[in-house]
């Protein structure tokens, strides 16, 4: 079970988290707080294993919280839940598990949650994290986000389940830079993240994969790849 601290100095935006967190089965004793210099108290006091930390609160912010327990020999995770887009760059170099944007949808809590869980059974590293400009404003986002990438000329475009981004880089240099973090070329123009793969149709000549509501084309060329892959994760094709 997770413990965890829930700290923002708006008490609905603290209850409403609790209420969502308290759904789920992996969560134990929740506790609130309504600053930082609070958070840090109730950190002393009990065991906890995750934070969730508004950024933005009066004298103790919440990067200002996570730079104080990474001092610790044993920091608990930190998620970062905030409707500032702008300070993930300083959030994931004080190594956050995680990056939520208000309002919280349920999904996204739940993977921050599966995270917090893969920390504290030592599985995961230090997220890799990309940097993409929206609109002219960069932003960076976690890499083990992006469900799949499409080639668009000498650029591509990464897809998460929020949102997609353009990045200056080829499909073909993305292929082999990640191919070690699971992606895999399916196609000339997709490369897929398969732990995002929900189904496979192969049948009359043609096949594809469903990744989120996307049904994305497996060419010929990269079947027998697409198969072995499958074979290994034993995600079996519908015909």
């Amino acid at each position: 079970m997770v413990n965890v601290i829930i700290a923002d100095d708006e008490l609905p935006a603290v209850e409403e988290l609790a209420f969502l967190l308290g759904k789920d089965a992996r969560i134990g004793t929740i506790h609130r707080a309504s600053s930082g210099a609070e958070a840090l108290r109730t950190l002393e006091q009990h065991d906890v294993d995750a934070l969730f930390l508004d950024i933005h609160m009066p004298s103790l912010s919440g990067l200002d919280i996570a730079r104080a327990i990474s001092r610790f020999s044993r920091p608990p995770a930190v998620v970062f839940v905030t409707a500032d887009e702008d300070r993930a760059l300083e959030a994931f170099e004080l190594r956050a598990v995680d990056y939520l944007l208000k309002p919280v949808r349920t999904e996204r809590l739940a993977e921050s949650v599966r995270r917090v869980c893969e920390l504290m059974e030592g599985s995961t590293a230090a997220p890799e994290v990309i940097t993409v400009d929206q609109g002219g404003v960069s932003r960076m986002i976690r890499r083990d986000d992006v469900r799949y990438v499409q080639a668009q000329g000498d650029y591509a475009r990464l897809h998460t389940s929020e949102a997609s981004y353009l990045i200056r880089i080829p499909l073909n240099d993305l292929e082999r830079q990640w191919a070690e973090a699971g992606f895999l070329r399916t196609h000339r123009s997709y490369l897929v993240a398969m732990d995002q793969v929900r189904k496979v149709r192969i049948g009359a000549g043609r096949a594809s994969l469903f990744v989120g509501d996307a049904e994305l084309p497996v060419s010929r060329r990269h079947l027998p790849d697409v198969r072995e892959k499958l074979e290994a994760t034993r995600l079996r094709p519908s015909h």
